[in-house]
């Protein structure tokens, strides 16, 4: 345990360790705020320069830009409704209508304290339950994928706003355009109607741009003669009965977040999205509805998403297995630096796994600094003539877009995507269960392929593993309670 703690307090104790993990967390929070640059992109550009690094200089590093970026993310989502990145698609659902109200210095700064509780929550599942969880999500069948999958589109309910039958046919349109491109399995043409611009498919994120920034720009034309709500920067740091008033609940979903994060290819925007559900299930009569400025909503999104930055380290260290994309990278980084990450790794170098957790948890406290000494100048934005911000706004969304491929044919997709948003939005229409669906139905489609081929599309083997797995028989099971009290709910 001495050894442990040794290990632990590394990047604590050298000044340039800690000048590297806090400057890291700076960037990553405003590389997270800026649509289409994403924390991945962030980290495949460090690898170019820190390879000739020590290896705890650079593990430092790409740390706190993974720990802020994923933070970083909620800023614009709730000032402009344009999330920074996927995971801060769902802390919009509610962020941005209380900074529509005037309060979003109050909301950032819960959404601060509660992404610090869920970081820390996340660490602490690393730090103890590591092996376990990973022996866990090892267990994990394709069918069990599917299941999960499945279980994340019933959230459809959750995002649809009034109308459930607007909600199921936004997910359904999110399906389709998920399937859009080469088949994973096979590689053959879907929808491309043999055109070479679709068959890479429509990248989630400049469709999440064009849904939530671009539509909301084309919103926001009909009113741009309206002065700008006055925000109250004063009020940063929330006061400790509502912090108190919401930490059980913090809490709730930052374990959700963990597990997701340690499901190898989910992430925090599955997390967000299954803790958003969790939130309204268990706060059936909130003081604002959800995704009209519940603050449940927020505190859900984001203790959420934060926490399953420490679960996704979880199958990268002790598995080889990335948990999400960015953790895909680290790997690649790992092995530059001769690190061969998998099961020996707890056992052969104890010191880089114990580095990592004290990196992740002094990142997460520079989160919790930056986080609450920037709100002021973040807090001005909203309060910009629009005839200035909305152009901003479209500058901004093009360059992230095309950044992200290098691609113009991305740049017309979130377009497309932010035309179809707008008419979606003016007649009442929900886009947030679209881009559910492109982010589920992929992982849907390919995850049932795979578990029909295990049992040679044999459906009688199929339907007999959902039953006597027991990890498919919970998941079921969750699905059947899921879908029960949304029927008991519509009565």
């Amino acid at each position: 345990m001495s050894n442990a703690f040794e290990y632990f307090s590394i990047g604590w104790a050298d000044p340039y360790l800690f000048f590297l993990t806090a400057m890291g967390t700076f960037a990553g929070i405003y590389v997270g705020a800026i649509p289409g640059l994403s924390v991945t992109m962030a980290v495949s550009i460090l690898i170019s320069f820190t390879f000739s690094w020590d290896v705890n200089e650079a593990l430092a590093l790409m740390a706190g830009i993974f720990m802020g970026g994923v933070y970083g993310g909620s800023r614009t989502a709730i000032l402009l409704n344009i999330p920074g990145a996927p995971s801060a698609m769902i802390t919009a659902l509610d962020g941005y209508p209380l900074a529509k109200k005037g309060e979003a210095s109050q909301a950032i700064g819960l959404s601060t304290v509660m992404s610090f509780v869920g970081g820390l929550v996340g660490i602490i599942v690393l730090a103890v339950a590591a092996p376990i969880i990973s022996e866990f999500t090892l267990l994990f069948a394709p069918r069990d994928y599917f299941l999960l999958a499945v279980l994340g589109l019933l959230l459809v309910g959750a995002l649809s706003g009034e109308s459930l039958a607007k909600g199921i046919f936004c997910a359904g349109l999110g399906v389709i355009l998920g399937m859009i491109g080469l088949d994973p399995l096979t590689a053959e043409e879907r929808f491309t109607f043999g055109t070479l611009e679709l068959t890479g498919g429509i990248p989630y994120i400049a469709a999440m741009i064009g849904f939530f920034g671009i539509a909301e720009v084309f919103v926001q034309l009909h009113q741009i003669g309206v002065e700008p709500i006055r925000q109250n920067p004063g009020k940063i740091i929330p006061s400790w009965s509502l912090v108190k008033k919401y930490l059980p609940l913090s809490f709730q979903t930052s374990g959700i977040g963990a597990i997701i994060g340690a499901l190898p290819g989910t992430g925090g925007d599955i997390a967000a999205m299954l803790a958003y559900d969790h939130a309204k299930r268990v706060t059936p009569n909130p003081v604002t509805p959800f995704g009209e400025g519940a603050y449940e909503g927020l505190i859900a999104a984001e203790s959420s998403n934060n926490a399953a930055v420490g679960g996704a380290y979880i199958p990268m260290l002790t598995l080889g297995i990335p948990g999400d994309a960015v953790t895909a990278v680290m790997i690649g980084a790992l092995f530059i630096h001769g690190i061969q990450p998998g099961p020996l790794m707890l056992t052969e170098t104890p010191h880089l796994f114990w580095y990592t957790v004290g990196n992740l948890t002094l990142a997460n406290l520079c989160v919790l600094v930056f986080g609450l000494t920037g709100i002021r100048l973040f807090s001005k934005i909203v309060q910009c003539p629009k005839g200035i911000l909305l152009p901003v706004i479209i500058v901004l969304s093009v360059v992230g877009t095309y950044a992200i491929q290098n691609s113009v044919t991305d740049v017309y997709w979130m377009f497309g995507c932010g035309i179809l948003g707008y008419f979606l939005k003016t007649y009442g229409y929900q886009v947030a269960p679209i881009i559910l669906g492109i982010i589920l139905g992929p992982l849907m489609d390919v995850s049932y392929r795979r578990a029909a081929i295990s049992v040679k599309n044999d459906m009688g083997e199929l339907l007999w593993g959902m039953v006597s797995n027991p990890i498919t028989l919970v998941l079921v099971m969750g699905i059947a309670l899921v879908l029960i009290n949304k029927l008991r709910r519509r009565r």
